[in-house]
């Protein structure tokens, strides 16, 4: 028994173009819609999550105070919560927070993996590396959850992690943030690589099998050795995880950006960062970070830009780079740390060899290319084989 005027609100992980199409069919009847992403878990319900509402721009002011005080706060009481933008800009903001959320639990994985496995590391000790973790730059309630699931022991007093099954689930969120990034055609790299691995472990059967067959390096590392190397390669894995959480959230700012551009939504990206900031899962401390970066230029195009991140990511270059190296040759697999780096690597480089993919493209299939000696938008083809065609 709706009647005009009336608002809609939809809190469930809905796929933002739903969201789209419902808050056209709702206006269409004099109604208001709201689509809103929330993120916190059990632990947000109950003492306040971060929100992220969009849809129909009338209803916000009508629930704003509602949304505001329920939601999770930052210091001087700043709410984790804020208008997003029109149709399903709210819903799209959190299905990115969910991207990201891949991205950083992959990647602290892989820094588990290298210190079980390349170092022979007990959860235990490992716990304390993660606490340490949780004082500097990486403070984030990920790195806090993941020294206390380290430290937890079962009943029979041996560590709990170890006996929880490697086949991880998914609920889909981070798959539609991958194919989204298809669509607009920007490289989210690294939440694709999250998602993926995530496929990898539930092919456990498969992987059981292989294992007999497959054969590699052993995974450790000489450092495991010594306690000096060991203490130094430790840091080294924190400075990879730190550079390539830059990376992936420098991607989840990209495909916001251009999904902008695409839906025209007016995002406020420094907004967004203060939202992400307490009561949700990938909540951090260096989300301040970022929210300073927009701060300062609005219109930055790419975090790696910003002075800051910029400077990290230099600081941490030399220990990423030896970290996937090691790892390669130890046979640890580290997708999300090695596509991060592929990525900077791509990112910075003022030639990339797509003009013999260009050349390849044109060859067989006559897709033209454009000439580095001549203005943009002129396409080109050659007839390579001298046969037909011109």
């Amino acid at each position: 028994h709706l009647e005009k005027g009336d608002i809609i609100i939809d809190g469930g992980n809905s796929l933002f173009e739903d969201t789209n199409r419902r808050v056209r069919e709702a206006e269409a009847k004099g109604l208001l819609y709201i689509g809103t992403g929330v993120s916190g878990g059990e632990e947000g319900a109950r003492h306040g999550p971060s929100l992220m509402p969009g849809g129909s721009p009338a209803a916000w002011p009508h629930v704003k105070k509602i949304f505001q005080d329920v939601a999770a706060k930052v210091e001087g009481g700043v709410p984790c919560c804020d208008w997003v933008g029109e149709g399903g800009a709210g819903h799209y903001v959190k299905m990115v927070h969910n991207g990201i959320e891949y991205g950083d639990m992959q990647l602290i994985c892989e820094a588990y993996a290298l210190m079980k496995d390349g170092l022979g590391m007990a959860p235990e000790e490992m716990a304390k590396v993660f606490a340490e973790w949780n004082r500097g730059e990486l403070d984030s309630y990920l790195i806090e959850i993941t020294s206390q699931i380290l430290a937890k022991m079962d009943a029979d007093g041996l560590p709990l992690v170890d006996k929880i099954l490697d086949a991880a689930g998914q609920k889909g969120t981070g798959k539609w943030t991958v194919i989204n990034s298809q669509e607009l055609g920007i490289p989210i790299t690294l939440m694709a690589e999250a998602v993926y691995a995530r496929c990898v472990s539930a092919l456990k059967d498969e992987r059981l099998a292989a294992a007999k067959k497959l054969k590699g390096p052993k995974p450790l590392l000489p450092a495991a050795r010594d306690a000096g190397k060991k203490k130094k390669f430790i840091g080294e894995i924190r400075d990879a995880l730190y550079a390539s959480k830059i990376i992936s959230y420098a991607q989840g700012y990209m495909l916001m950006r251009a999904a902008a551009r695409e839906y025209k939504w007016n995002l406020n990206y420094g907004g967004i960062a203060l939202m992400w900031r307490g009561g949700c899962i990938i909540r951090s401390r260096f989300l301040g970070k970022i929210k300073e970066a927009f701060d300062k230029n609005p219109k930055l195009t790419n975090l790696l830009l910003d002075g800051y991140f910029r400077s990290e990511v230099k600081r941490c270059q030399k220990g990423w780079r030896n970290v996937v190296a090691a790892a390669a040759k130890r046979g640890i697999p580290v997708p999300a740390f090695g596509t991060a780096l592929a990525f900077f690597d791509g990112y910075r480089s003022a030639v990339l060899p797509a003009n013999l993919l260009q050349a390849q493209r044109d060859y067989f299939g006559a897709h033209t290319y454009e000439r580095v000696d001549k203005p943009r938008g002129e396409f080109f083809h050659t007839n390579w084989t001298g046969q037909g065609g011109t």
